[in-house]
This record gives C-alpha cells, structure tokens and sequence, in this order.
C-alpha cells in the first residue's frame, strides 16, 4: 500500500509540473505577442499630441507587462517547487529500482524549466530595451517637433533627419519582427527535438525491459523469409514441369 500511495504521490506532482508547463507555454507566447507588438503601438499614441494622452508608463501595454511578468514569475516559482518536491522523492528510500526512470524524467522537467526562465529573461529584456529606445526616440521627435514649431520654418536637414529616423524605425520593427519568427522556430524545434527523445527513450525502454519480444519478433520475420523461399521454390518448379510438359 505504501508503493501504491508512492506512486500515486509521483504522478501528482508530473501532473502539477505538466500543468504549469502548459500555462507557462500560453503565458510566454503572449508575452512574446505583447513585446513585438509594443513599438507600434507606441508610435500610434506618440502621434496623439493632445493634452489628454496618458503618460507612457501608465500605459495599457506597460500595465500588461508588469502583470504579465508577475504572473509568469509565479509560474516559474511554483513549477520550480514541484521539481524539488520530485528532486525529493527520488532520494526517499524504496525508489531505487525506478531511480533511472525517475530521473529521467525529472531532467525532462528541470531542462524545460530551464527553458522557459530562458525565454521569460530574453523576452522581458527585449521589451524594456525596446521600451527605452522607444522613450529616447520619442525624446528627439518631441524635440525636433518643438523646434519645428518654435521657429516656424520647414527647414529641409530637419525633414532629412526625420525621414532617416523613420527609416531606422522602419528598420528595428523589421528586425523585432524577424527575432520573434526565429523564437517561435526554436520553440517549435525544440518540442519536436523534446517529443523525438521521449519516443527514442520509450522505445529503448521497452526494447531493454522485454528482450523476448525482440527474439520472437527476429524469429517471425526469420520464419516469413523461409516460408518465402520454398513457396518461390515450388512455384518455379511447378512452372518448369508446366514448359517441359508443353513443349513435349
């Protein structure tokens, strides 16, 4: 009974891990959206010059991230507990025939948490670079706007430089774009690389643990292959009796 309360101890604490793998998963590619989307949306409310404009940090997007970030972080803590927790039980006494199998399968979890607080760090020091590059650029419009209208005059270096900042603008959202395409590939890659091994290891497992199978399976297959051969035998041996018989 106490093999059994064990085990069923064990696969709580995987069913808790693969739920929160799963809500991190869903929290992280919104969280990537919400970065890669951050810049334009800036720009539409940096065009908005009235009086009634929220300021920048109290921005809906700026909100979001914060929540977003605690909430991830939570995530992150509480699946790091559960692997502890399963760190735990593999050392108790009576888990020494499973050892490997358990193991295993925590580094499963450990190199996908390790994943996720990767990508959590990555993403997040994205934003704010591009939060604060956002904050700069608009800085020397807001400048370059001022100076515009104080002097009166469409002076034409002022129009130069503002389409080159346009440019280089044009510039970075095209590079966002392009690392957030590549993020999604390495996730992408990385499940099926996680998905491939599962398999390869389950098979390897069963291979190992029921040899006999693969002596059977070795011995049909060797069985089919002379079955094969004296059916051809006698085939070509009934069709030479058919010709000598014809032509005689």
């Amino acid at each position: 009974m106490a093999g059994i309360g064990s085990s069923n101890y064990w696969e709580d604490l995987r069913k808790q891990a693969r739920q929160l793998e799963n809500e991190l998963d869903l929290k992280l590619v919104s969280f990537s959206k919400l970065c890669t989307s951050y810049s334009s949306s800036r720009d539409g409310r940096r065009g908005d010059t009235s009086d009634t404009t929220p300021l920048l940090n109290n921005s809906t997007q700026d909100r979001m991230f914060d929540t977003m970030s605690v909430e991830i972080e939570q995530l992150l803590a509480k699946l790091t507990a559960v692997n502890d927790k399963m760190a735990e039980y593999t050392n108790t006494p009576g888990t020494a025939s499973l050892n490997a199998a358990l193991m295993h399968t925590l580094q499963r979890h450990r190199d996908i948490l390790q994943d996720y607080t990767h990508e959590f760090h990555k993403t997040k020091g994205n934003f704010l670079a591009i939060r604060e590059r956002e904050d700069l650029l608009g800085s020397v419009r807001k400048d370059i706007e001022t100076y515009k209208s104080g002097s009166g005059v469409n002076n034409r270096r002022t129009e130069l430089f503002l389409k080159e900042h346009e440019h280089l603008r044009n510039s970075d959202r095209l590079m966002d774009d392009t690392i957030s395409i590549a993020m999604a590939t390495k996730e992408n890659m990385t499940s099926q690389r996680g998905m491939l091994k599962s398999i390869q290891s389950r098979v390897n497992t069963l291979a190992n643990r029921f040899p006999t199978i693969n002596n059977l399976i070795q011995r049909i297959n060797l069985r089919k292959r002379r079955d094969s051969l004296i059916l051809g035998s006698v085939i070509g041996v009934c069709t030479i009796l058919l010709l000598l018989y014809a032509f005689h």
